[in-house]
């Protein structure tokens, strides 16, 4: 059974993973036996993770592109096959997140969270099944979102792209399962990263937060979610075990998307 969860001698590109939750992807899959590859949009981003990825004891290989630009992204997949190997395992994590009312959201705002969040995982994802094709076999996964299936305030632009993402992991999955390529989705819960520090922050009276007292009523597990939690279902998604799993959106969020919420006293 552990052989089923092994990636050893497998490669694995997950993009964005300087830090947060695609650093703890990119360690998961590392430690269950993956050759690690990651990218960012800077080199001295790109520089620092190395670091402290090999402080993790991983030998990660590090490449500067955007995911939006193709003509930079088919090079560079290109010279990662040349010089690391064909890609297994594509993980699509980079994305951003614009917090503005829809009726206050410039039309460029919205284009630029899209370009970014939807269009960035289709060209990548573009640019490793050719080799997954000839090789007979690949894993994609997707970093999905709760907007795959929930609106909320103003992230309309988010949730719309996250919607598209959720729904071009399954039209992947429809036309490369006969290939032998796996594309999965997972779509976090609320995580707690430095990002979400301030939301999370006691108040000067003791108290939580407004929006930390909000996720937690909301969240049956009744605390936010760690990057921890999100390493068991990548690896599982990334291996054998999850052969006869394609086009499926597995949400680690605490059980948010099944519970209705307590009754107000």
């Amino acid at each position: 059974m552990n052989n089923q969860f092994s990636l050893k001698g497998k490669i694995a590109l997950v993009t964005g993973a300087s830090y947060g939750i695609g650093f703890a992807i990119a360690s998961a899959l590392a430690e269950a036996g993956a050759k690690i590859v990651f990218n960012d949009l800077r080199l001295d981003l790109v520089e620092d993770a190395i670091k402290k990825y090999k402080a993790e004891g991983i030998d990660a290989h590090g490449y500067v592109f955007d995911v939006t630009n193709e003509e930079e992204v088919n090079s560079t997949i290109a010279k990662i096959e040349k010089e690391v190997g064909v890609i297994d395992i594509l993980v699509n994590n980079a994305g951003i997140i614009k917090r503005i009312p829809m009726h206050e959201m410039t039309a460029a705002e919205f284009r630029q969270v899209i370009d970014i969040d939807l269009n960035g995982p289709f060209i990548v994802a573009k640019a490793v099944i050719p080799a997954m094709i000839k090789k007979g076999q690949g894993k994609i996964i997707n970093i999905c979102s709760m907007m795959s299936e929930l609106g909320r305030e103003t992230v309309s632009a988010y949730a719309a792209a996250k919607g598209g993402l959720k729904m071009l992991t399954r039209n992947i999955a429809s036309e490369y399962g006969e290939y032998n390529i796996q594309c999965n989705g997972i779509g976090p819960g609320y995580i707690a990263t430095p990002q979400t520090a301030p939301l999370r922050e006691k108040q000067t009276d003791g108290s939580r937060h407004p929006f930390d007292s909000f996720i937690i009523s909301k969240t049956p597990a009744a605390r936010w979610g760690t990057t921890d939690d999100l390493k068991g279902p990548a690896v599982f998604l990334a291996s054998d075990a999850s052969n006869f799993i394609n086009g499926h959106i597995l949400y680690v969020d605490g059980g948010i998307l099944a519970y209705i919420g307590k009754q107000p006293k």
